[in-house]
């Protein structure tokens, strides 16, 4: 079985915002991952922030959608944010002081090393600068 691809709160937003720049191409990936039964990892700060981010932008109706599409699916699998991946995170943010790393980016770059995951779903450069393989490829 192949390992979960980590979807970040960038590709959530493209996919239920059909305004989005990437809508098309994350709906489907989106697609062609849930029909391969591809399992999807997210944390509970991907939840914050993505409700939060649809709250505000999209509605509330939107943002309880993506409640919705989560709590829902088999393939999606929250896990929580611990004191120990929050460590490595300030970690994280430490050493790449050069970069904008938002606190959520850096517990999920710390969450996919400890969990050895390479792939990530997401429109935003950040994982790659880490060195994550960033899905779909050419966004």
């Amino acid at each position: 079985m192949s390992k979960p691809i980590f979807v970040d709160t960038s590709a959530w937003i493209a996919i239920i915002n059909p305004r989005d720049k990437y809508h098309l191409a994350a709906k489907a990936f989106y697609s062609d991952a849930l029909t391969r039964k591809r399992r999807l990892l997210i944390s509970n700060l991907i939840v914050s922030e993505t409700y939060t981010n649809l709250l505000w932008k999209l509605g509330h109706h939107k943002a309880t959608s993506f409640l919705n599409i989560i709590e829902r699916s088999s393939s999606v699998q929250c896990i929580w944010s611990s004191r120990e991946l929050e460590v490595q995170a300030r970690d994280v943010l430490r050493r790449y002081d050069d970069q904008d790393f938002s606190y959520t980016d850096a517990v999920s770059f710390a969450l996919m090393q400890q969990r050895e995951l390479s792939e990530a779903f997401a429109f935003d450069h950040h994982f790659s600068v880490v060195g994550f393989v960033q899905l779909p490829r050419g966004q």
